[in-house]
């Protein structure tokens, strides 16, 4: 995940998305059908397992489970297999996704730009096909 750091700090920084900071795009740009991210656990279930704050993602229904499991069947904790495979397996979803949102935001950023420079362009009496007086000489 460190290839957007060389990015940021090495190519163009404005249209590199800052990791921490919420998308700018709204999430139905470009596909209408596309569904927002739910969270299945409720506040107040996550501050009854008693979870911290980086573990209250969209994955937390799973990990409360885990931690139910390991906790009914203490001495066997190696019973909450499935469990945990479980979380696992959300989280690294969730990994995929996040990054994938990433993408998508760098992307856009670079496709705005590149419609910002071509408007500047007509504008200025550039558009394509026509070539600059001092290229015409």
């Amino acid at each position: 995940m460190g290839a957007h750091l060389a990015r940021r700090y090495l190519g163009d920084a404005s249209v590199e998305p800052d990791p921490l900071q919420m998308p700018t795009f709204p999430p139905d740009y470009g596909f209408p059908e596309r569904k927002e991210r739910e969270m299945v656990a409720t506040q107040q279930q996550m501050q009854d397992a008693q979870l911290m704050l980086h573990q209250r993602d969209y994955c937390a229904h799973h990990l409360i489970r885990l931690l139910k499991c390991k906790r009914d069947s203490f001495p066997n904790i190696l019973g909450c297999k499935h469990e945990q495979h479980a979380w696992d397996y959300c989280e690294h979803l969730d990994y995929v996704s996040r990054m994938k949102e990433f993408e998508r935001e760098r992307r856009l950023l670079k496709r705005k730009q590149r419609r910002e420079k071509r408007e500047a362009a007509t504008a200025r009496g550039q558009g394509e096909g026509e070539v600059a007086p001092e290229v015409a000489l």
